[in-house]
C-alpha cells in the first residue's frame, strides 16, 4: 500500500512547542528578523485587536483583564488600539499598584498616555461590556493560582461574554494542558510565535476555543532556532490511499485477524472487525469465545468467525487485533498467551487494546517485537505504567513517551487531542469530539488501525492515519447530528467514504 504521511513538510503552525522553548528562543529569533522585544509585544497587540474584532466584529466595550507578566503587556497594547478606534476601554489590572518591569511597564505607559485608566476588577464589569480580553496570566504559570486571580476566572466564565485569551487560557498549563486548579474557558485563543502544546490536548483543548497562531512575522528565524519533535496531524496533510489495480483480489489486501470476544461481549470484536472490513481489509477473521459465534455472524456475515485453530489462524495472519471483548477470565488469559507468543516469535504486526492492555503488564518483558501498536486511554495507560489516572493526565506527552518506550511500541494514547508516540517524535491529532465518548469507539479504532497494518502500512503511519480518519469521520457525523447518541456504528458509512478520497 502507497501513502505519503505528509503533503510537504510540516509548517510552523503545524508545530508545537513547550512554553520554554519559545521564551529562549522568541527575543533572538526577533533580533534576526530586525525587530525588538517590544516591537514584538506591539504585534502581539495588533494582533489580538485585528482578532477581537473577527470574534465580536460589532464590538464598542472592551473589558481587558491585565496580570503582571508580559501577557499584560499584550492586553495592554490591545486596549491602546483599542481607544485610538474609538472603542470605550476599561483596563482592570490584579494588582493596581504593582509596578510592572520591561516592555510591560513600556506598554502600560503607552495605554495610560493614550488617556487609558486602570481600575480594580468587580464583577458588574462584565455587564457593560461586549467581549473580555483575558490578559491575565501566560505560560510561566505552575502552580495553584491566587485566589485574587481564581476569582476574576470564576466571574468571567459565569457571564456569557465572548472571551479572547492572550497565548493561553488563564489558568492552563502551557505544557501539559492541564487545569491549574480553574481556568478561563475561552472562545478563541491567540497564541504567538509558536504553538503551545498544551492548548491542543487534556483541558487546554477545551479552554483554548478557537485556536489561532501568529507567528509575529518572526516565524522563520524561530523554525530555524527551534526545531521540534511535536506536531499537530489533521487528515489534510495525507495524500491518501493509493488506487487499486483493476486486476486486485481480496489476499493483496492483508489478512486481519482480530482476537476478543468473550461470552456475552460479542459486540466489541464484532465492531473491530467490521470497521477493518470498511478500511479496506481484504480478509477479516474473527477468533471468539463459542458462545459469541452466532451473535458476531449474524451482525456482520463478512466476518469469518472461529472459535477453535488459533494456532492455525496466527499462521494464516499477516497481522492481529487483540483486546476488545476478550476479558480477563482463564479463557482470554490462555488467549492472550499464546497470541503475544506467536506474534513475539514470528514478528507478526499486533495491535494491542481494551482487555488485552490490562493482560500486557504481565508478560512485557517476555513480549519483543518492533511491529506493535497500542491505544490505551488513561485509565489502561495508569494500568500499563504503574501509575495513577491523575498522573497520567498531568502530562500526557511524558506519560505517552513512557509507554512507548517501556513496551517498543507505538502508542496511541486516547482522549481530547489524541496523542501519538513512537518514542522519537509525537503527533496530536487535531480531529474528535466529545460525541465519541461512547461504547466501541476504541474498537473502531483500533480495527482501522489493524486494516492499516495488515494492509502493510507502517505502524507510525499506521497509527497516525488511522487516529485522524478516525476522529475526522466522528467530525462529519457531529456536524450533521450533533454529539449526543453518536454510536460507534455510525461511523462505518464515514469511514468508507473518507478511505476512498
Amino acid at each position: 500500500m502507497h501513502i505519503e504521511v505528509e503533503k510537504t513538510l510540516p509548517s510552523l503552525s503545524q508545530k508545537l512547542f513547550r512554553a520554554d522553548q519559545v521564551r529562549h528562543h522568541e527575543e533572538q529569533a526577533a533580533q534576526q528578523s530586525f525587530c525588538s522585544l517590544y516591537g514584538l509585544m506591539q504585534r502581539a497587540g495588533k494582533a489580538l485587536y485585528a482578532n477581537a474584532l473577527q470574534l465580536v466584529p460589532n464590538a464598542e466595550h472592551f473589558l481587558v483583564l491585565v496580570g503582571n507578566g508580559n501577557n499584560a503587556g499584550d492586553g495592554y497594547i490591545c486596549g491602546l488600539l483599542a481607544l485610538q478606534a474609538g472603542k470605550h476601554v476599561t483596563l482592570c489590572a490584579v494588582d493596581v499598584q504593582r509596578e510592572l518591569c520591561g516592555d510591560a511597564k513600556q506598554a502600560q505607559a503607552a495605554f495610560i498616555a493614550a488617556g487609558g485608566e486602570i481600575e480594580t476588577f468587580a464583577p458588574n464589569q462584565l455587564k457593560r461590556n461586549d467581549i473580555v480580553i483575558d490578559a491575565l496570566l501566560g505560560t510561566g504559570i505552575k502552580g495553584a493560582l491566587r485566589t485574587e486571580f481564581a476569582m476574576i476566572i470564576d466571574a468571567v466564565n459565569d457571564s456569557e461574554l465572548p472571551v479572547l485569551s492572550v497565548d493561553v487560557p488563564s489558568g492552563i498549563n502551557a505544557d501539559t494542558g492541564v487545569s491549574l486548579g480553574r481556568c478561563i474557558q475561552a472562545d478563541m485563543t491567540v497564541t504567538f510565535v509558536g504553538i503551545k502544546q498544551g492548548l491542543v490536548t487534556a483541558t487546554g483543548k477545551q479552554a483554548t476555543g478557537k485556536l489561532v497562531f501568529e507567528d509575529l512575522e518572526i516565524g522563520l528565524a524561530f523554525s530555524e532556532l527551534c526545531p521540534t519533535n511535536t506536531q499537530l496531524l489533521n487528515l489534510d496533510r495525507f495524500t491518501g490511499l493509493a488506487p487499486r489495480q483493476v486486476n486486485s483480489h481480496k489476499g493483496r489486501f492483508g489478512r486481519l485477524l482480530c482476537v476478543g470476544g468473550n461470552a456475552g461481549m460479542s459486540g466489541a470484536i464484532r465492531l473491530a472487525g467490521e470497521s477493518a472490513l470498511r478500511a479496506g481489509t481484504g480478509l477479516v477473521k474473527v477468533y471468539a469465545h463459542t458462545q459469541s459465534r452466532v451473535q458476531i455472524c449474524a451482525g456482520r456475515p463478512e466476518l469469518m468467525v472461529i472459535c477453535d485453530g488459533l494456532a492455525e489462524a496466527l499462521e494464516w495472519a499477516n497481522c492481529v487485533v487483540i483486546g476488545p471483548g476478550l476479558g480477563q477470565d482463564d479463557w482470554a488469559i490462555e488467549t492472550f498467551e499464546q497470541v503475544i507468543s506467536h506474534c513475539a516469535k514470528a514478528d507478526i504486526p499486533i495491535v494491542i487494546d481494551a482487555d488485552a492492555l490490562n493482560l500486557l503488564p504481565k508478560h512485557a518483558v517476555a513480549f519483543t517485537t518492533d511491529q506493535c501498536v497500542i491505544t490505551p486511554h488513561s485509565g489502561e495507560a495508569a494500568r500499563l505504567l504503574g501509575s495513577s489516572i491523575d498522573e497520567v493526565e498531568s502530562n500526557r506527552f511524558v506519560s505517552a513517551r513512557l509507554l512507548a518506550q517501556k513496551y517498543n511500541a507505538t502508542v496511541i494514547l486516547k482522549g481530547p487531542g489524541t496523542i501519538i508516540d513512537d518514542a522519537a517524535q509525537t503527533w496530536v491529532c487535531e480531529h474528535g469530539n466529545p460525541g465519541m465518548a461512547t461504547a466501541g469507539m476504541g474498537d473502531v479504532l483500533s480495527g482501522i488501525v489493524g486494516a492499516m497494518f495488515a494492509q502493510r502500512m507502517n505502524k507510525t503511519d499506521a497509527a497516525k492515519y488511522s487516529v485522524c480518519i478516525h476522529g475526522r469521520a466522528a467530525d462529519m457525523i457531529a456536524s450533521e447530528y450533533g454529539e449526543r447518541g453518536m454510536l460507534a456504528s455510525d461511523l462505518f458509512d464515514q469511514l468508507r467514504r473518507l478511505i476512498n478520497q
